[in-house]
């Protein structure tokens, strides 16, 4: 469980292609400080798990030819920036939103507005997925917790939401470096499928 609050900018330094799946190598000096064999990092808001770590160094994650293809880590090259946060301790400050690591889709950057102190960014919106982006809402973009700003509206034929970046997270994030066509992971707000879910079984409780 994680929360979407990105503790560090880490960097992509190897990817080793294994058949049908890959195994990246990540330098994330804040991240290994106290990690273990099987601990879950989330990667640009995808849950891996740490199968090699040196302290305060480097860890290595293996990502399967499912998650390389519903995600946007295939795009990733050596070098790439990545965000970077540790698995959520109980006894921590919850800051952002409950966030599972699990990807519901990939979208693209279409427009940047730059203002003075924030940028707001529009990216496309799996037309799946559109049902769960309400203005207000959280939503996790590439491991950030974010508040969705605005939202196309139910009559517009490609679905779009857009996020306000503050100067903190335009920094410390992938999301400032990011350009038109650039994608990111979505996972949209669990509880929105949970509530949807219920309702579909009948959701009232029992007499």
């Amino acid at each position: 469980m994680f929360t979407g609050i990105v503790e560090e900018l880490g960097t992509l330094e190897a990817v080793e292609t294994l058949g049908d799946s890959a195994r990246l190598r990540i330098r994330g000096p804040l991240v290994t400080s106290d990690a273990g064999h099987g601990d879950s990092i989330a990667v640009n808001g995808v849950c891996l798990t740490v199968t090699e770590f040196t302290p305060g160094e480097t860890f290595a994650a293996d990502v399967m030819a499912e998650t390389l293809d519903r995600t946007a880590l295939g795009d990733l090259e050596s070098g790439d920036p990545v965000n970077l946060e540790r698995a959520m301790r109980a006894d921590a400050r919850f800051g952002g939103h409950i966030v599972q690591g699990h990807v519901d889709g990939t979208a693209a950057l279409i427009s940047r507005t730059e203002h003075e102190h924030w940028h707001v960014v529009r990216f496309s919106l799996p037309a799946d997925l559109a049902r769960y982006v309400v203005e207000k809402g959280s939503i996790t973009v590439s491991g950030t917790s974010l508040t969705v700003s605005a939202v196309s509206g139910p009559g517009e034929a490609e679905p779009w939401f857009e996020v306000s970046l503050i100067p903190t997270t335009l920094e410390a994030t992938v999301l400032g470096a990011l350009g038109p066509g650039d994608r990111v992971n979505l996972e949209v707000d669990v509880l929105a499928k949970y509530v949807e879910r219920l309702l579909a079984a009948g959701g009232g409780a029992t007499d």
